[in-house]
């Protein structure tokens, strides 16, 4: 085994976006594979408290295959953080075949760090796999590969409090192929970035009325990658005026509202908690799956159903939740020149809601429903 070399000096610097920082910077060179355990200093990487959810590569991700025939992923492997290679003529850059997930791991007070539900990532990801016409990893496999990311990058994890170690598993169709057409060879990949908040504060949107997020019988229900970048321009335009977000509606209908750009919503009213039905449009977030639970838990009455705008313009509350996000308040709501605000901070549902979920994913709260899977 190689010694390591001299390791750059960390206290002094700052995590800033890739843009900002280079491979030389954060020390991916100079990691041993002694450190494919994660061993180092964890908390003299950069100044924590200026964390932005933006990429700063970290020492490993993981990879495994799959090539025509076979019909099951080969066992994967821990490779450093770097550049991959494709063919101009893979499934995943001509025909979008490709799928995301997203999950993070925190370190808690105890200094052990946990995942939160990951199984349910691996389920989604084979649904989506399903309708995309892919092989997926097994839950076993989808799972095992997380946990290794995750070890393998654990000083990237931030303190408690701090961020956590986002984690973005993969799945590409990376075979060379002309016609229209599946791939003859899939990709699965899983990197990880240390993130702080998505966004600051709570959140104000505009909704969107003219482009709609996803249509009945389209990919709007799973994390098709083709999902996103069809809606830049109405949230770039949005994010001009000021806005934090965009409210996508129903594309049946227009009346009703459906999520935005990467988290689902939630409407209170009462003791009524209201958000939008999974019916193919509706992404299943796992978030928004965890706090349909603890809400019920607490006392309230939960309804997944249509949810027209003017019942979003008349609640109480209203609050997103995400991997990315967590649960965030909404602070303001406008449409067509009309501006509706929301009850946030301390004493509301979502904060409440938030110190629950946050308190189960880092340890302080118990877990008694086997959610965690403790990895250090």
């Amino acid at each position: 085994m190689n010694k390591p070399s001299k390791r750059v000096p960390f206290k002094e610097a700052k995590c800033f976006p890739l843009r900002h920082c280079s491979r030389n910077a954060i020390g991916l060179q100079t990691a041993s594979d002694a450190s494919i355990n994660g061993d180092g200093e964890e908390h003299d990487l950069c100044n924590w408290d200026e964390l932005k959810f933006s990429l700063i590569p970290t020492d490993y991700m993981y990879v495994m295959k799959c090539s025509s025939g076979e019909g099951a992923f080969s066992q994967g492997h821990l490779t450093r953080y770097g550049n991959v290679e494709l063919s101009p003529s893979s499934g995943v850059l001509n025909y979008g075949q490709g799928l995301l997930e997203g999950l993070k791991a925190y370190r808690g007070d105890d200094n052990r760090i946990r995942l939160f539900r990951p199984e349910q990532n691996a389920l989604r990801m084979q649904m989506g796999a399903e309708r995309m016409c892919m092989p997926s990893p097994t839950a076993e496999q989808f799972v095992g590969s997380i946990k290794q990311t995750a070890l393998a990058n654990k000083r990237w994890v931030p303190p408690p409090g701090k961020g956590s170690l986002y984690i973005r598993p993969l799945l590409l169709g990376t075979g060379a192929i002309l016609g229209v057409a599946p791939s003859p060879e899939y990709t699965f990949l899983a990197y990880a970035s240390p993130v702080g908040n998505y966004f600051t504060g709570s959140m104000h949107f505009s909704v969107e009325d003219k482009v709609y997020r996803a249509i009945p019988g389209g990919t709007g229900g799973i994390k098709s990658i083709t999902n996103y970048s069809p809606i830049y321009k109405a949230v770039t335009q949005a994010k001009a005026k000021g806005f934090t977000d965009v409210i996508f509606l129903d594309a049946a209908t227009g009346k009703n509202i459906e999520e935005a750009t990467a988290c689902n919503i939630f409407v209170a009213k009462g003791n009524v908690i209201s958000t939008p039905p999974i019916a193919g449009t509706i992404l299943p977030g796992i978030t928004r799956k965890t706090i349909i639970e603890v809400a019920s838990w607490l006392g309230y009455q939960i309804e997944e159903r249509a949810i027209p705008l003017e019942e979003l313009m008349n609640a109480d509350e209203a609050f997103c939740t995400g991997t990315a996000i967590a649960i965030k308040p909404v602070g303001s709501v406008t449409y067509q020149g009309q501006r509706v605000e929301y009850k946030t901070g301390e004493g509301t549902l979502s904060e409440t809601l938030f110190r629950t979920l946050t308190g189960i994913q880092t340890g302080r709260i118990e877990d008694t429903m086997g959610w965690i899977v403790e990895i250090d």
